[in-house]
């Protein structure tokens, strides 16, 4: 993330801790977040040079008014008039750190050589809130060239007990 992204970011959550709307303000970026994916030649149309500020901003009413916070949308146009409607994922990411911060939440990305099973999932989702003393919000991927294990990177660091390594570890101490 780019210090732009993260001083909008930060300046959109303190204005929605004054208010005490943090999840409505957080919800509102996901909802904008997932139409930008979703269509993404409407952040192009947002980021062009060639479409004037004044229907960009006019665009973002039009598309927001019913749907977000009066603050949201403000946001939104600052953005675009500042020219730097490129950095909004960036500051949703930055906004769901420090929302996912204040409710204790971490993110964990759990790397499988083969699917997990909803039990094993849940299972291993109990574990690491056990263990961290925190909700986690994990996210999974499968890689099969890990061969078997698992790896899990949470709170900084990566707990790594995939066959893949093991493999390696017996690997470099036979070649010593």
């Amino acid at each position: 993330m780019s210090r732009v992204s993260c001083e909008y970011a930060q300046a959109l959550y303190m204005l929605a801790e004054e208010k005490g709307m943090e999840e409505s303000y957080g919800e509102g970026l996901e909802l904008v977040e997932e139409l930008f994916c979703q269509n993404p030649d409407y952040l192009k149309l947002l980021c062009s040079y060639a479409i004037s500020k004044e229907e960009k901003l006019g665009s973002l009413d039009k598309a927001f008014s019913d749907a977000l916070p009066r603050e949201v949308i403000s946001f939104l146009k600052l953005l675009c008039e500042r020219r730097h409607m490129d950095e909004f994922s960036g500051c949703v990411k930055e906004y769901r750190a420090m929302l996912d911060e204040k409710n204790r939440v971490f993110p964990a990305k759990v790397t499988s050589a083969v699917e997990l099973s909803e039990e094993e999932k849940s299972a291993l989702i109990s574990k690491l809130e056990k263990k961290s003393g925190h909700k986690v919000e994990p996210s999974f991927a499968v890689e099969p060239a890990i061969l078997g294990g698992l790896i899990v990177e949470m709170e900084g660091s990566i707990l790594d007990s995939s066959l893949r390594k093991h493999l390696k570890d017996v690997k470099d101490v036979i070649d010593r």
